[in-house]
């Protein structure tokens, strides 16, 4: 009987060994992988501080048509552009008949800084290659 219950027991102490060397295991994983995320985290924390701590972009003093036109004729998308209508102070409606993507690509990123961004968007692949129809409502970007 004696042996039998040190069997049992030895049985037992095994068993709890292993499930704590499976779970030391697992936790070993989990927490690498947080120790990761955290570095991340903290390294996103200190981005977010330098952007907040930048100085706000001047209010863009130039109408917004006369800006959208300028950088439109500045990114050589003139001769697509079918129409320019302003809806407001603060919104224009661009239409751009065969652009080329890449090209209007690079006029968004420099309407970002200008200030302004697309509210709405519907582009078009055409036939050729590269080439897309563009209908698009900007808005001068009124945050910060």
């Amino acid at each position: 009987m004696i042996v039998m219950a040190a069997f049992v027991a030895t049985v037992l102490y095994v068993w709890l060994v292993q499930s704590a060397m499976q779970a030391r295991t697992r936790l070993t994983a989990a927490v690498t992988t947080l120790q990761s995320q955290t570095l991340q985290m903290e390294q996103q924390s200190v981005e977010h501080a330098k952007l907040l701590a930048a100085p706000a972009l001047p209010p863009a003093d130039t109408d917004l048509r006369t800006l959208v036109q300028s950088q439109i004729d500045t990114a050589g998308l003139s001769q697509s552009l079918l129409k320019l209508d302003v809806q407001d102070t603060q919104r224009v409606r661009v239409t751009f008949g065969s652009a080329v993507f890449t090209d209007w690509l690079e006029w968004v990123q420099a309407m970002q800084t200008q200030r302004v961004r697309i509210e709405t968007c519907r582009i078009e692949a055409l036939s050729t290659t590269g080439l897309v129809s563009i209908t698009a409502m900007l808005v001068r970007d009124q945050s910060r």
